[in-house]
């Protein structure tokens, strides 16, 4: 078990990542990707069974949510799936890493982008991998899709031990507060009705309390959901809750020195 200093130094290493692949390419949903890197980082690094090498009976982490792909990426590159310079060829002609995830590259288990998607794709991947945990992580934007809960019935349906969802509750969507598009309160409550074994963790002021929750829910029957309560931006002071900054058209480098230092100074 890697103690809570390597998850907050990676934590705070894949953020960099992203910046700088960010300014590289000036675009990306750097916020979408900031909510939840503490929840990739210990998925990646310690609770799930996932390596380059591994080609059977492996875990599979979906990111149904897919704008927030950059923390992917950086997590994937910095676990040898691909070199990471590819990190710097983001959306280019050159590179293979485009603005959602794709199939085609390593790591990666499907492409995805069209929101709602992800839950079915893991289900069918959790039914056919009796062996191995199957995590789809959602926005709670993404929550307003019907799929999603669609995806809920079946899962619950083939009482399927393995199928995890991870919401990204940070709260915010492309244009406004999830509050004022429409409301998921209580979303635990939600997820517990449609089935599923549910806990929340608060992402914000106690991040690894996810692993207590995981060990938790493990033990039990049943798909399991993992409530993520998050802000938009989380990590860096300049984007936290700042809709302005959902998809960057432009960095200069002042900004992208800005970032780093509050990545730097979080704690």
């Amino acid at each position: 078990m890697k103690d809570i200093s390597f998850f907050k130094e990676k934590s705070k290493q894949i953020r960099k990542d992203i910046v700088h692949t960010a300014f590289a390419a000036q675009k990306g949903h750097i916020p979408s990707a900031f909510s939840m890197i503490e929840i990739l980082v210990m998925l990646y690094y310690q609770l799930a069974k996932i390596t380059p090498e591994m080609t059977q009976d492996r875990d599979r982490i979906i990111l149904s949510k897919g704008h927030g792909c950059l923390g992917q990426y950086a997590i994937l590159a910095d676990l040898n799936f691909f070199p990471k310079e590819e990190l710097l060829r983001f959306c280019s002609k050159e590179g293979i890493l485009g603005g959602h995830p794709s199939r085609k590259v390593p790591g990666i288990e499907v492409s995805t982008g069209s929101l709602g998607h992800g839950p079915s794709l893991g289900i069918g991947m959790a039914l056919t991998n009796k062996n191995s945990n199957v995590f789809v992580i959602v926005g709670d934007g993404e929550c307003n899709e019907g799929s999603v809960w669609e995806a809920a019935l079946a899962a619950n349906k083939h009482q399927l031990d393995n199928f995890w969802i991870i919401v990204d509750y940070n709260k915010y969507q492309s244009y406004d507060h999830t509050q004022v598009i429409c409301p998921l309160d209580d979303l635990k409550e939600k997820w517990q009705s449609f089935g599923f074994q549910c806990e929340e963790v608060d992402t914000i002021n106690s991040p690894y309390s996810f692993m207590e929750s995981f060990a938790r829910l493990q033990k039990t029957k049943g798909p399991k959901c993992i409530v993520s309560h998050s802000i938009k931006g989380l990590g860096a002071k300049a984007l936290e809750g700042n809709l302005s900054h959902h998809h960057l058209r432009s960095m200069s480098e002042d900004f992208r020195n800005q970032l780093l230092m509050e990545i730097d100074s979080h704690a």
